[in-house]
């Protein structure tokens, strides 16, 4: 559960303006990049251990807004997305992304199981979830700079404890009464 963020929007803003550059050196455009953030939500492992605890970066919904990334370099033109890895030229000169071509053709070879674009797909999704989990690294490292890492993690554990079915705000007595309802 990611309610734990709510209480930083203002320094999940800062990293992503601290974000920016190492987006445009990636293989996504800002607005893909913006994309994959909806389907990657962030956790804290370990929270009741700010020392051991970390920000991780869970894709396992990205493969969901892929298609939509796709259809963003397809309606770009051969050549992708600006800024983005994808575009460019092909060993043999042709300009298109990786894979199975770009445009009518290369969607056409995808849908019939000819194209390769499961490999694309997958780098795509691999490419994300790094770049994902760099931004959680930074993410951290923020909160570390700012003072704020272990609130984070207190708001992080409550916040657990709270998805588990334990509501210590409703028993009277703060977070720590969670602990101290029957099972």
């Amino acid at each position: 559960m990611t309610a734990w963020t709510d209480q930083f929007v203002g320094d999940r803003m800062a990293v992503d303006r601290e974000f920016t550059e190492r987006v445009a050196a990636s293989e996504f455009s800002s607005q893909e990049w913006g994309t994959i953030m909806t389907a990657v939500e962030f956790e804290i492992e370990d929270p009741e251990s700010p020392e051991q605890a970390r920000v991780v970066a869970d894709t396992s919904k990205v493969d969901q807004v892929l298609p939509a990334i796709e259809s963003m370099r397809e309606g770009m033109g051969m050549g992708g997305a600006p800024g983005a890895g994808g575009g460019g030229t092909n060993a043999d000169g042709r300009e298109g992304g990786a894979g199975s071509g770009s445009g009518l053709f290369g969607s056409i070879k995808d849908s019939l199981g000819l194209g390769g674009g499961g490999d694309e797909a997958d780098h795509r999704a691999e490419s994300a979830a790094a770049l994902a989990e760099e931004y959680a690294q930074r993410f951290q490292e923020h909160l570390e700079e700012h003072g704020k890492w272990t609130r984070a993690c207190e708001v992080a554990a409550a916040t657990g404890d709270a998805s588990r079915g334990e509501h210590a705000e409703e028993s009277g007595g703060g977070v720590g009464s969670a602990d101290e309802q029957p099972e």
